[in-house]
């Protein structure tokens, strides 16, 4: 396909496509999708070998959210039947981290519910890194607290924070669709505070809300604008409760187009696979770690992820390998001095978990699967052990 030569050409030179270029990869048939991967899986390798970055979810306040996001079952007016809790104790999310870091986690991503911290809550958060440090020192930490204020991003830098997380998540023109208590000038802003601190910035996008392909490109092209140095992707969890419940937009294959189509427009930058991907891409997880370096390990902040187990297993089989400690994730052209880390991300919003049953004989855009949403029932806020 001269489509696909055209954009494996541009990214291994790091040159952004065209924005129709990159709308004619999220058009092109299934005919054509091994190409689109095998394609997107050269500029990946170019940049990042066969390494996956695992990642650890931490959530350390669940639910009562005073932020309408529709998409989010901790939002305000939820029904989602999720855990919900206040702040954890700095030595049970201690606890929780240690889990993800034995299970071969790098990062630990520390999340909480609600608009943003206020200084007493960047105390707690520093004590909780401080208990974390303590038992895993070389561990990356991320955080991911919500709208910054002047003044925090530098707190959280001091406390031993690498990386914040804020996504944007959709295109500024339909961004009022999905909340109204806070715009898409405010996430731009924290970015850039996080940014301005030194902070590795991450942000990345939510597919599957009912949006347009120029709705997805905009935000892709957006975030490189922003020269983020993570984009995670996340795919709709329809949560029973939420107001975007009925939105089962995706199929494996449409997932698999907007994951390559992020790799081409950031092609050295760590594109994450977040949220969602046990739902929507299914079985054809594997063919994702070819556009994807980086995923999250275990369960998600809401909802439980597939097992700890099987994601290692998933990445040997694809013949890949876990980053490893010692690695620098970002290419050297792209590591920030001050930043010290290689990109990261963590935002409340994306969950899944993969289901035992088995796939239906065909599959077909809209046809909800309400039967492998699973709420997290056990790790954080619980007296349950951890997914890890």
């Amino acid at each position: 396909m001269d489509l696909i030569d055209t954009l494996v050409e541009k990214g291994l030179r790091r040159e952004s496509p065209t924005r129709d270029e990159a709308l004619a990869v999220l058009a092109t048939s299934d005919d054509e999708l091994l190409d689109v991967v095998a394609g997107a899986g050269r500029v990946r390798r170019k940049w990042f070998g066969r390494r996956v970055k695992l990642n650890y979810l931490v959530n350390l306040k669940s639910g009562l959210c005073p932020e309408d996001c529709s998409y989010c079952s901790q939002r305000l007016g939820s029904k989602a039947e999720i855990l919900k809790y206040t702040w954890l104790k700095p030595e049970d999310a201690s606890k929780a981290a240690a889990a993800g870091v034995a299970g071969g986690a790098k990062r630990v991503c520390l999340v909480a519910s609600g608009r943003g911290p206020t200084d007493r809550d960047i105390d707690r958060v520093t004590r909780t890194i401080e208990a974390i440090k303590e038992e895993n020192e070389r561990v990356e930490v991320c955080a991911c607290l919500g709208l910054l204020s002047d003044g925090q991003a530098e707190r959280l830098r001091a406390a031993g924070v690498d990386a914040y997380n804020h996504n944007l998540n959709t295109s500024e023109a339909t961004y009022g669709d999905i909340t109204t208590t806070h715009t898409y000038a405010d996430r731009q802003e924290t970015v850039r505070l996080a940014q301005g601190a030194g902070l590795s910035a991450c942000s990345g996008l939510i597919a599957g809300m009912g949006e347009s392909d120029a709705d997805l490109v905009d935000v892709v092209f957006a975030l490189r604008a922003m020269d983020v140095d993570s984009v995670p992707v996340n795919f709709l969890i329809p949560f029973e409760g939420t107001p975007l419940a009925e939105e089962w937009n995706l199929t494996p294959q449409r997932a698999l187009r907007i994951l390559a189509m992020v790799r081409f427009v950031h092609p050295d930058a760590e594109v994450r696979l977040a949220g969602g991907r046990e739902i929507h891409l299914r079985t054809l997880q594997p063919l994702a770690l070819h556009l994807v370096n980086s995923i999250f390990l275990g369960d998600y902040l809401t909802s439980e992820g597939q097992e700890g187990k099987a994601d290692l297993d998933m990445i040997a089989d694809a013949g890949f390998e876990v980053e490893g400690a010692d690695t620098t994730t970002l290419p050297a052209h792209r590591v920030r001095s001050a930043a010290g880390c290689g990109g990261g991300t963590c935002e409340p919003c994306g969950d899944a978990r993969a289901d035992d049953a088995p796939e239906p004989a065909a599959d077909e855009t809209g046809a909800a699967r309400t039967d492998l949403v699973a709420v997290r029932r056990r790790g954080a806020g619980t007296d349950l052990p951890p997914n890890a």
